[in-house]
């Protein structure tokens, strides 16, 4: 198993797919990685030499933002918004929907389960 930016990538699967296991890689940024590297998109991580899978993880630390770094960003951010108070910093605040989506109905994945209300029955 290769390990890169600190998550082992499945050896068995291509190149830009394994890469995507990294938390802020996602298909354009792998494949762009691949054009930047030289490496084909069809070869699979077990096929890599060292040196190859060391030009990977360089790049990645010299040129992304990737795993700890970024988590690290975004909460800030979402700090830095709850601090100022905005409405978007309200949002994140009461656990709700914070890009304008209806709550009346849905948004149980944000709001968690339903809870029941006593004495409501009809």
């Amino acid at each position: 198993m290769a390990r890169i930016a600190g998550v082992n990538i499945p050896t068995n699967k291509r190149v830009p797919i394994a890469l995507r296991y990294i938390h802020g890689i996602g298909p354009a940024m792998a494949n762009e990685i691949c054009d930047k590297i030289g490496i084909a998109p069809e070869r699979r991580v077990a096929d890599l030499s060292d040196a190859e899978v060391i030009r990977i993880r360089e790049t990645i630390d010299s040129d992304y933002m990737v795993e700890g770094d970024l988590r690290r960003e975004v909460s800030l951010n979402i700090k830095r918004l709850m601090d100022l108070g905005c409405y978007r910093g309200l949002r994140h605040r009461k656990r709700l929907p914070v890009r304008g989506q209806r709550t009346h109905t849905n948004a149980r994945t944000r709001k968690g389960p339903a809870k029941p209300i006593a004495g409501k029955k009809k």
